[in-house]
């Protein structure tokens, strides 16, 4: 190998190994896209398996509206619940959206601000998705079987929301801990790339569940 090809390997491996720019993406944004393009085939595959089970399954499928339907004030809501977790997921998209902003205006505490309530709205998104949880096991539904219908309602129920619903509660921890440091000014010298890379990742987190509930709780 020639002095300059070796010159040039070893700038390259110097580049990607301090986390400088390479492909005039930063490291980290990179290697965000591709775990976000494997997530994207694990999903994917979720999806397409739950369609197939669907489709070819001979029992009664249960029905989303009576399933997950709430009683309040004498009143059954039928997606109810499903609604207003939706409704903060996507509103935590817009406040994740305007932490990017800030972060690239160097506001740092309203940046750090909106990045909490971020995690805020992704906290009370698991929290209801617990709620429903105990709610469909307490009626009977289990991975293995499910007492309004086909059986294979209750393992493509749990494995799909309880894969989406560990994402979550992954995304509200990474969250708190970024806005945090950039509360401290950690990146100050640096940066604020990393509040974008989050922001990558909470989106994608909204938009599979975008899919979920098309999918899953309308068909």
């Amino acid at each position: 190998m020639s002095e300059h090809t070796q010159g040039g390997m070893q700038s390259l491996v110097a580049d990607w190994s301090a986390d400088r720019v390479a492909f005039h993406v930063p490291w980290g944004k990179a290697m965000m896209w591709i775990f976000l393009l494997s997530d994207t085939f694990i999903f994917g595959s979720f999806l397409t398996g739950y369609m197939a089970v669907r489709i070819s399954t001979t029992a009664a499928w249960p029905n989303p509206s009576e399933v997950f339907a709430l009683t309040i004030g004498g009143h059954t809501l039928p997606l109810i619940l499903i609604a207003i977790m939706t409704f903060v997921l996507i509103t935590s998209s817009g406040t994740m959206a305007m932490a990017v902003n800030y972060a690239y205006r160097r506001d740092r505490k309203m940046a750090a601000r909106l990045m909490l309530a971020t995690a805020l709205f992704g906290a009370c998104f698991v929290g209801m998705q617990a709620f429903e949880w105990s709610k469909l096991i307490a009626e009977g539904v289990r991975p293995w079987g499910n007492p309004m219908g086909a059986a294979q309602f209750g393992s493509c129920f749990f494995m799909i929301t309880g894969f989406h619903g560990l994402h979550v509660t992954a995304g509200v921890i990474y969250l708190s801990i970024v806005a945090m440091r950039v509360l401290r000014g950690r990146y100050e010298q640096v940066g604020y790339d990393i509040v974008e890379i989050a922001g990558l990742y909470w989106h994608f987190v909204d938009l599979v569940w975008v899919f979920i509930f098309a999918l899953f709780y309308l068909w």
